[in-house]
């Protein structure tokens, strides 16, 4: 089974049906681990025991490992690629990534490059697909040039449909997700230096415009927050949750800050995993009945793991790509593990998860 643990037998393919553990207070949790409760300073355990409690209470005991685009992970593989609608080019040119991020997706620059390559792809079996791109001077990625492709892959397809959505009107947002759109991916910052000097927007209002614009739609949204966005200061990102929790999220992604040589960011030092941890907290205990992910978009140095452990004590129900350390950690705490290969932003299906078995 590669990489998962011996201990866990098959199920669906892939891993034992583990009964559900109740709800239990974190410090009682915590004792059945390798020490990490002491790891957080003492003023802070109380929060974390209540973001503990909170999401036992509302999530229960399963837990979401995603391998999302078409990431190798041992013997298995990500079936959720990304396409570009602008290939390579991006005009904004966010000073995280300076388009670089867009390189290792699927470049898709006209409608029929679209539809070509997702017919492809629903027929080797993959689950769905993200959609991005660059941005224009404004931030806003060419909808409107592919709505009627978009629309054409949902009905001939029935692939699940992410959109990195940028920031965009209320009449894009509609035509979206009368496309079929299944969600909209949105960056979401909390003040407004991080907006213009970071992403180079006129300011924070062009964020919460385009949250608005995807509420009054009716489209599913699932917020990204970059922490350590601001050359890996947290500096607004404790306000972004107060503007997310406003427009009902489906689901929150909190990646993290990721150093790319080529960009002015290429030496910032990495984030302390107990600030992304102690954000994951804070976002439980304003908006408990929500999945939230630690996201692909992480480094991957020698705090990863200890990210990994602090992110699940901390309330987070999914996670974007994984240790082995952490599926021991998920087993000491009497969770039970689902695996799906798709993104993190994507709800848990027991036929996209099949998926991977099919890859083992």
């Amino acid at each position: 089974m590669g990489l998962i643990n011996n201990r866990q037998a098959c199920s669906s393919g892939l891993i034992s049906e583990y009964s559900a553990a109740r709800p239990r207070g974190y410090g009682k949790a915590m004792q059945r681990t390798k020490g990490i409760h002491d790891l957080l300073p003492k003023e802070e355990r109380g929060l974390f025991d209540r973001a503990w409690e909170i999401t036992r209470k509302n999530h229960g005991s399963d837990f979401t490992f995603y391998l999302p685009g078409m990431i190798r992970y041992g013997n298995m593989r990500g079936r959720y690629p990304a396409l570009s609608l602008t290939g390579d080019r991006c005009q904004l040119q966010c000073e995280h990534c300076k388009g670089l991020l867009l390189e290792p997706m699927i470049p898709a620059a006209t409608p029929e490059a679209l539809v070509g390559k997702c017919l492809k792809l629903a027929r080797s079996g993959h689950a769905g697909l993200l959609l991005s791109g660059g941005s224009d001077q404004r931030g806003r990625l060419p909808w409107e040039k592919f709505v009627k492709a978009i629309s054409r892959v949902k009905s001939e397809t029935g692939l699940f449909i992410s959109a990195h959505c940028g920031f965009l009107d209320f009449e894009t947002a509609v035509a979206l997700k009368a496309a079929g759109v299944d969600q909209a991916l949105i960056d979401v910052m909390g003040d407004e230096d991080t907006a213009r000097k970071i992403y180079h927007l006129d300011g924070l209002h062009e964020v919460v415009n385009s949250l608005e614009a995807l509420s009054r739609s009716e489209l599913d949204i699932v917020p990204h927050i970059v922490a350590g966005l601001n050359y890996g200061r947290m500096q607004g990102e404790h306000e972004a949750l107060r503007i997310i929790q406003r427009f009902q999220p489906s689901a929150l992604v909190m990646v993290v800050l990721t150093p790319l040589k080529g960009t002015p960011m290429a030496r910032v030092p990495p984030l302390p995993p107990i600030e992304v941890a102690r954000l994951i907290a804070r976002a439980r205990v304003m908006m408990p009945n929500i999945p939230i992910s630690l996201g692909c978009e992480r480094p991957r140095n020698k705090g990863n793991e200890l990210m990994e452990a602090l992110a699940i004590c901390a309330g987070a129900t999914r996670m974007a790509v994984w240790s082995q350390s952490t599926l021991d950690l998920v087993l000491d705490l009497e969770l039970k593990s689902l695996f799906q290969p798709t993104c993190c932003s994507v709800p848990y299906r027991e036929d996209f998860s099949n998926e991977l078995s099919n890859l083992q």
